[in-house]
């Protein structure tokens, strides 16, 4: 089994879209993909979140972990709900049960935000990897000022856990960049070491046409 951790520099950079793109690339190549969101905050009990909108965008499959109320990190989240998270194994499990080719991991936040007690999603692909599955790790990241120093460390961070960083996707490039975002196109792959992978379009289209454009998207 392949999984792809799909992080991001900061929260809101894209990365569920980025998610559901990376999901229509490896479906159009002929593979069975899941979607695995280990925690999902921010959403009430009946109300759509990442998972169920990486599936709308891109038909495939998603499943969740644990779903919480409150528009924070994980941990944070839970103890403000009395909530016990998940342990490390079981959401181990819950990836490597997935009947598919490729799974996709998407976290939250940031690659250092802890998605349960005291484990974030480095972790979870360190354990993952033990495991014997293939792992690597896919980084989304914002066009503007301030990418290359964020994207750089989050790189950095994962590489200095042992885990292999495929590259980077812009989550939301403009219509019109501006001189800074043209050249931080140039810039990232130099400060990162890793290629930059695709950029998505603001204002993305819906399904289906999603599904036929995003493989465009990521063709670099």
């Amino acid at each position: 089994m392949r999984i792809t951790l799909v992080t991001g520099t900061d929260t809101g950079v894209g990365k569920t879209v980025a998610t559901a793109a990376l999901a229509c690339k490896l479906t159009a190549e002929g593979k069975r993909v899941v979607v695995v969101k280990p925690a999902q905050t921010g959403v009430e009990e009946d109300e759509p979140g990442d998972a169920q909108e990486v599936t709308r965008l891109s038909g495939v499959p998603a499943v969740e972990g644990v779903r919480l109320r409150h528009p924070l990190a994980p941990e944070t989240a839970a103890r403000l709900e009395g909530v016990t998270l998940p342990s490390l194994c079981v959401q181990r499990d819950l990836v490597l049960i997935q009947d598919a080719d490729h799974v996709l991991v998407e976290g939250a936040g940031g690659i250092l935000v802890h998605l349960g007690p005291s484990y974030g999603l480095l972790d979870l692909g360190e354990t993952l990897a033990a495991s014997g599955a293939e792992v690597d790790v896919i980084v989304a990241a914002r066009a503007g000022l301030g990418t290359l120093n964020h994207s750089a460390l989050t790189v950095r961070a994962v590489q200095d856990r042992g885990l292999n960083v495929t590259g980077l996707i812009i989550g939301c490039w403009p219509d019109m960049p501006d001189l800074a975002e043209e050249q931080n196109l140039l810039d990232l792959p130099r400060l990162t070491g890793v290629p930059v992978l695709g950029r998505l379009p603001h204002g993305s289209p819906t399904e289906p046409s999603f599904r036929t454009a995003s493989v465009g998207w990521l063709a670099g």
